[in-house]
């Protein structure tokens, strides 16, 4: 199984608009975000999304993606769904009606939202060919055992999610005990990082730090991250085991 890193940036992006600060103007690649976004390919060559950010088009032409088999949200703000109309290249170029998971507020938010794409396949696939389904429980999907990871976003409940040994925790400002006990024994952990001072939706530096020693995967990368956080500048302050996250970032898992 291979995590591909789509995006690692916050609901701006980075350089933010209208910004001169050092981050923003870096000529590290490594300071340029899209909005937060990951593609797992798996061994039998299937392609799983979590989230369709508004940058996803982009990042798929950048990461040679050409194919989504199936697409886990975790919520529903703009920054993870908005790009939900790209996916009807792949619906084209594939043949395929392509399956969406999330929770009952997710599902009901894309009927509503998106309505136009939920529908089954026909003659046409000049739009999205997608299906809603609602989880709140292990499944399979692509022949990978998925785990929904219920999390805190402020006051909403979102969800992350677990692939085998690898999960993803974007825009957390909770994990519940129950979801930590959900979390032992991975490889690769990717965890939600927004910004050095503390936010009422979103965990800062030291708790991402805190949360990271407290599930110990084998390696943490930090994403959904603010250009308040430079590349180098982060990575000098975190312990072993936890990495900086960058837009392009490959790993392969066992």
């Amino acid at each position: 199984m291979q995590v591909i890193t789509l995006g690692v940036g916050s609901s701006a992006g980075t350089p933010v608009i209208g910004c001169d600060c050092a981050t923003c103007m870096s000529s590290n690649a490594r300071n340029k975000r899209t909005r937060c976004s990951v593609a797992v390919e798996t061994d039998s060559g299937a392609v799983i999304l979590i989230d369709t950010g508004p940058d996803l088009r982009l990042q798929a032409l950048r990461e040679n993606i050409r194919r989504v088999d199936a697409v886990l949200y975790t919520h529903v703000h703009a920054d993870h769904l908005n790009g939900i109309d790209d996916l009807r290249a792949f619906c084209q170029l594939n043949r395929i009606r392509i399956p969406l998971y999330g929770n009952a507020h997710t599902m009901d938010n894309i009927k509503q939202r998106f309505g136009y794409t939920i529908r089954e396949a026909g003659e046409r696939w000049d739009i999205p060919i997608l299906g809603a389904n609602e989880v709140n429980a292990p499944f399979q999907a692509c022949g990978e055992q998925i785990t929904p990871i219920p999390l805190m976003h402020g006051r909403s409940e979102i969800l992350g999610w677990r692939i085998g040994d690898f999960a993803y925790l974007t825009d957390v400002s909770e994990i519940p005990a129950s979801s930590l006990a959900l979390l032992q024994g991975l490889e690769v952990l990717f965890l939600d990082c927004l910004r050095h001072k503390p936010h009422h939706t979103h965990i800062n530096v030291e708790q991402s730090k805190a949360y990271a020693s407290q599930i110990a995967a084998g390696s943490t990368y930090l994403i959904h991250m603010t250009h308040e956080l430079e590349y180098e500048a982060l990575g000098a302050e975190l312990p072993d085991n936890v990495y900086v996250g960058y837009d392009g970032l490959r790993l392969a898992l066992l």
